[in-house]
């Protein structure tokens, strides 16, 4: 796919995934719309981009008011929408049965409901125009249950599972979905006891730019998945058929990082 006046909607635009990824496509001539809550940080990545080309809606897309105003403003500004990346999320780490519910449900309104519910707002202008691609950033949290990020895991198993029913769902039309599962990131998105855990088990956590390179290329290859990541894309495989050997294998690794997910 050639991105050159492609009209993308990206969420999370301003995290470090989404900045990479605006960035990426920016360079490549798509128009942007770029949502994220933080309006400051957002009018920062516009006069860097080029307002030519780009522009911000500061929402929050946890709201049906926010989700419309990402929808309406791209429509009135660049007459369509061609590709929705639903790249926000948020991911707390520690025990479930300590989590704030507050931020269960957060969780799962931000990783999964948000995304599901602005992709359906988005849907009748790609089916009218009969093209369009919907991308989710999912992980490979999405394909084994990692302990101490329960509640991630469980709204990444959900966008996993949105994937594939919509893709199957849209199959006769000329709107695609794409899954994108990236292992550990470096990025914000982290607390340092994640960041301390993950040096002390060896976790793999690559740059937001690599990330955000191979997001950009399976969107232009049109992918219907993409797992990024040696050999975790291979474990996300085998756990869907040998669960048990994968259960054996954390093991170790999850008494470890237990000391970190269960401090005050």
């Amino acid at each position: 796919m050639n991105f050159k006046d492609k009209r993308v909607v990206l969420t999370g635009a301003t995290g470090g995934i989404g900045s990479q990824i605006a960035e990426q496509l920016s360079a490549a001539g798509a128009r942007l719309t770029l949502a994220d809550r933080n309006a400051e940080a957002l009018q920062q990545a516009v006069e860097k981009l080029g307002t030519d080309r780009t522009i911000a809606v500061a929402a929050d897309i946890t709201s049906a008011d926010g989700r419309q105003s990402i929808v309406d403003e791209t429509i009135d500004c660049f007459g369509g929408i061609d590709i929705l990346i639903n790249s926000a999320g948020v991911s707390p780490f520690g025990s479930f049965v300590k989590q704030d519910p507050t931020m269960i449900q957060m969780t799962m309104e931000i990783n999964t409901i948000a995304p599901m519910l602005l992709t359906q707002l988005v849907l009748p202008t790609m089916l009218e125009q009969d093209s369009g691609q919907i991308v989710n950033i999912g992980s490979t949290f999405g394909s084994i249950g990692f302990a101490w990020f329960t509640a991630y895991s469980t709204s990444k198993f959900a966008m996993r599972g949105f994937s594939q029913a919509l893709r199957r769902e849209l199959a006769d039309t000329g709107v695609n979905v794409t899954y994108i599962a990236p292992r550990a990131v470096k990025t914000p998105i982290n607390s340092s006891a994640v960041y301390e855990m993950a040096q002390v088990i060896k976790m793999n956590m690559d740059e937001p730019a690599h990330v955000a390179s191979k997001i950009v290329e399976a969107v232009g290859n049109q992918k219907k998945e993409c797992y990024i990541g040696f050999p975790e894309s291979l474990f996300a495989r085998i756990n869907s058929i040998l669960p048990g050997m994968v259960d054996n294998s954390l093991r170790k690794q999850d008494r470890i990082a237990k000391e970190y997910a269960t401090r005050d």
